[in-house]
């Protein structure tokens, strides 16, 4: 079948994520300065960079297919917690959540004949965590290319006592708006 879009990502679990709903997609991988600007929100942080990924993406791109990107972040008390720089990093991140509830943020951009956005926000809490757990965990390396150093869809799903909201959200890639998003463009998940 041949692609209905281009994934602006380098993303595994987005790609798969496309596949379960049906979406036939090109991956192509751009590279952006992720840097949070001086005192931006975290709600404005994930649309900026999920826009500026898909805009890269047209710019090298000269395909008629929509661009989709995204952004997630995992904030906790309205700070930003991106990806660990080291596993002492992810420590650090893993104790801050422990017992607590924390946010997910996670916008996506659909470039095509215009520009489309939506996000999507969560809320999951963790459960108390050891020092031996979170330290068992950082050894397995599954944290340290994850926001907010955990992935929900991975060993860290013990950890996650609820989530109210999306879980492909927290994932990276929020199906239900971006299936919305799609069918803006004419491309239904169901046809």
């Amino acid at each position: 079948m041949s692609a209905q879009i281009i994934l602006a990502s380098a993303s595994p679990r987005r790609s798969e994520l496309l596949k379960q709903i049906g979406i036939s997609h090109q991956i192509q991988v751009v590279d952006i300065d992720e840097t949070p600007l001086l005192g931006e929100l975290p709600l404005r942080y994930v649309q900026r960079v999920a826009a500026e990924k898909s805009a890269a993406c047209l710019a090298v791109m000269n395909q008629k297919l929509p661009i989709l990107s995204a952004d997630t972040s995992v904030v906790c008390d309205g700070m930003i917690l991106g990806k660990p720089d080291n596993e002492q990093h992810a420590v650090e991140l893993l104790s801050r959540l422990s017992g607590r509830t924390h946010q997910v943020y996670s916008a996506i951009s659909l470039r095509g004949n215009q520009h489309w956005q939506a996000v999507s926000i969560s809320e999951v809490r963790f459960r108390m965590l050891s020092q031996d757990e979170i330290i068992a965990y950082c050894h397995t390396g599954e944290p340290l290319d994850k926001a907010g150093a955990y992935a929900i869809q991975g060993l860290a799903s013990i950890f996650i006592e609820s989530i109210t909201g999306s879980f492909s959200g927290v994932m990276g890639l929020p199906l239900f708006e971006t299936a919305q998003l799609l069918a803006q463009q004419g491309i239904e998940v169901i046809t």
